[in-house]
């Protein structure tokens, strides 16, 4: 297709990639679209970086449409009241994801909005803090309460719903893998606590449980 895209072509070219094996698969997620995430980048790499039409497509509020959204849009052009609303609005969970991965991560509002979120009594929003937390737990860690971190996990994280609850647990488990004065602290809690003992793990992939996922990454870092 040449020529300028608008929501109306955006929306037609996504209809043609529906496919409704795919959306019964993603449903089970929770995630209520039918298209294969692979054609749904190259679609966005042809429409290119647009900011305008980014917010026009989020408007929709379309799950595959804001997908697209999110792939053209310039992170560092929301204020912080756009992403915290949008934030809002992402219930669904491959929105969210990707909002907070591709845009909030980027933006220079990235960190006021780690500390207001990771307050927030919505569970949904508060996993995003999390998420964002890990982000600097791996990055950037100076000025962390790495302890106090580990506190609000363990007194938390039990009661937590299941998405607040893996983003607790990847923070837990990012704290034991980086830093190694917190490690024996979290193979202790991840044991006690047992979130995601038993999750299925597929054959090659390593397990989210953190007594197991920790001393492996730490000995693949070598």
């Amino acid at each position: 297709m040449t020529g300028t895209f608008t929501v109306a072509t955006v929306q037609q070219r996504l209809a043609e990639l529906e496919d409704p094996k795919m959306r019964a698969v993603n449903e089970r997620h929770g995630d209520d679209h039918g298209v294969n995430l692979t054609k749904l980048r190259a679609l966005a790499k042809e429409i290119k970086t647009d900011q305008p039409l980014a917010l026009e497509l989020w408007a929709t509020g379309d799950t595959a449409t804001r997908l697209v959204a999110l792939l053209i849009a310039r992170p560092r052009e929301f204020d912080r009241e756009q992403l915290d609303a949008m934030l809002r609005e992402a219930r669904v969970p491959k929105v969210h994801d990707w909002l907070v991965n591709y845009i909030v991560k980027k933006s220079k509002h990235a960190e006021e909005l780690r500390a207001e979120w990771l307050e927030d009594p919505d569970p949904v929003i508060a996993s995003a803090g999390w998420a964002l937390t890990t982000e600097r737990v791996i990055k950037s860690p100076d000025g962390l309460d790495l302890a106090g971190l580990l506190d609000a996990v363990d007194a938390e994280i039990l009661d937590a719903p299941e998405r607040l609850q893996w983003a607790m647990n990847y923070t837990m488990g990012e704290i034991g893998i980086r830093h190694a004065e917190h490690r024996e602290r979290v193979l202790e809690m991840g044991e006690r606590l047992g979130v995601l003992r038993d999750y299925p793990t597929p054959p090659g992939c390593v397990s989210p449980f953190v007594p197991l996922w920790v001393p492996e990454m730490v000995r693949r870092q070598g």
